[in-house]
């Protein structure tokens, strides 16, 4: 017989639920469990009670030395210490303290002075790339470290844990007036930004359209010039790197939804979908041959666009030069249902 030899049963596991899986496991394999310094044979009823017990007592062994190791790192918190972790550009860690480097500080004062200027992070990522600079992880800038950066308490001698402020052990960057103006222009851009998505972007392609290059969405957008309004769809992953490398990047809202409409018109007209999408929905082909005649395709407002967008369109995944549509095969008897009622 097969047997698992270990020197304390704490070893093996200290979870209940993890132990009980692995018991149920060797029950399945027919071997038997045993721990050296521990009387514990499973192979007796006595055995086994005495395993359930020992395994209780080493989980809570582990749950109170996780709070103790929790709570310590809450006092050092709150002390402004460092315990570890990632280490804030313009920082290095000497003998468990944060010290200023100050290569990287210039950098750090240059990048706050220079968002009271531009106002614009993906701007400063691109300006810090063009002049070689690169993160402390040697990577090429994005717009997401600086605005953590701008973010980062650490930066004017502070510590935050959950929502307390602390004072910290390390020297500040950059100056308390630096600091408390780009806080204030990062709240006056989040309430513009709240403004703009409150009044909302009609965009029927919105978390349907897919950049084939990246891998993300393409989320709708637009730019002003004057009153006139220009919509977009923009590659969100490229739109967070600090230098655009995506061919596609943005594409006009209205070229890519004029040919995805083109793309449905011409895939619903198809004869051996169309058989499909009756079989599916219940309907005769004729019932829907007539829904999607091209009376249907002149007539149809935004809204129904959207609706029905919404209920037959998967993705859309758009490459520099193709694209691809995926329907959702399993809404057809519910997009039919609603055609056919609006048209009654």
């Amino acid at each position: 017989m097969d047997i698992i030899v270990v020197y304390k049963i704490d070893r093996l596991s200290r979870s209940i639920c993890d132990f009980a899986d692995l018991s149920k496991k060797f029950d399945e394999w027919g071997v038997q469990f045993v721990a050296v310094t521990q009387e514990i044979n499973t192979a007796t009823p006595s055995g086994r009670m005495m395993l359930n017990i020992l395994i209780t007592f080493s989980q809570f062994e582990r749950e109170i030395i996780a709070q103790r190791v929790q709570d310590k790192m809450e006092a050092s918190r709150k002390k402004g210490m460092f315990v570890g972790g990632t280490v804030p550009f313009g920082y290095v860690v000497v003998n468990k303290k944060l010290v200023i480097k100050e290569e990287e500080a210039k950098i750090v004062r240059s990048v706050f002075q220079r968002f009271i200027e531009v106002q614009s992070p993906k701007l400063i990522a691109s300006e810090l790339n063009q002049a070689g600079h690169r993160t402390k992880a040697g990577n090429p800038w994005q717009r997401d470290h600086i605005y953590r950066m701008l973010n980062n308490h650490t930066y004017i001698g502070e510590v935050k844990y959950k929502d307390a402020i602390c004072k910290g052990e390390q020297q500040a960057i950059v100056t308390r007036e630096v600091w408390n103006r780009v806080q204030e222009i990062l709240k006056e851009n989040d309430r513009n930004k709240e403004t703009k998505d409150r009044q909302g972007i009609v965009a029927p392609l919105k978390n349907v359209l897919k950049c084939g290059h990246c891998g993300g969405a393409m989320m709708p957008t637009y730019t002003s010039r004057g009153s006139q309004r220009y919509f977009y769809y923009l590659c969100c992953k490229d739109a967070r790197r600090g230098i655009a490398e995506c061919p596609v990047h943005q594409i006009p809202a209205e070229d890519v939804e004029r040919i995805v409409k083109r793309q449905l018109q011409k895939m619903l007209g198809d004869l051996s979908l169309t058989l499909q999408f009756a079989e599916k929905s219940g309907l005769s082909p004729h019932e829907v041959i007539t829904c999607f005649k091209d009376e249907f395709w002149n007539e149809i407002t935004p809204g129904e666009y959207n609706r029905l967008v919404t209920l037959l369109v998967e993705t859309v995944t758009i490459w520099e030069d193709k694209m691809e549509v995926v329907l959702r095969t399993e809404n057809i008897k519910s997009m039919m249902e609603t055609i056919v009622n609006d048209q009654d």
